[in-house]
């Protein structure tokens, strides 16, 4: 389900509040729009996508945590990748990545952003430094055990 609504008259910080709720509720995904509303008012419309069970309860959220008076939502096709964790060892520590696959095969490895951050923070390294060191380790190993 998407479910959306557009607001002109809260702050950035209850925007934020409610985007945090909606998540901590079960939101697949919440993310927000800058659009211009009638009479070219500045907005933001805020766009959560659900499953059907959560619809009832996250557009309740919506409309008791924030100053709207109304949300759309409609049914959508959903299509996404197979999706495993590994462990990635770097010079730091360890760092999680996501794989995706389509018929069996890796099509994407992604390292997890809060395991880069909080390595970059500890070790006093650009948070690119430890994406980059991930993605090369990953590329490392495939290569060695396609050698093998």
């Amino acid at each position: 389900m998407v479910i959306e609504t557009n607001v002109d008259d809260q702050s950035a910080e209850i925007t934020a509040w409610v985007m945090d709720q909606l998540l901590a509720t079960g939101a697949l995904d919440v993310f927000l729009t800058p659009i211009l509303m009638k009479k070219g008012r500045p907005a933001t419309k805020i766009t959560v996508l659900s499953t059907i069970e959560q619809q009832s309860t996250l557009t309740q959220l919506l409309l008791q945590q924030s100053t709207t008076f109304g949300v759309r939502s409609y049914l959508v096709d959903r299509q996404k990748l197979s999706r495993d964790f590994i462990e990635v060892e770097t010079e730091w520590g360890i760092v999680k990545a996501k794989r995706g696959f389509s018929n069996d095969s890796v099509t994407k490895i992604v390292p997890e952003y809060e395991d880069c951050r909080r390595l970059a923070e500890a070790n006093q390294v650009p948070l690119r430094t430890v994406y980059e060191t991930v993605i090369q380790e990953i590329k490392l190993d495939e290569n060695q055990s396609i050698d093998s």
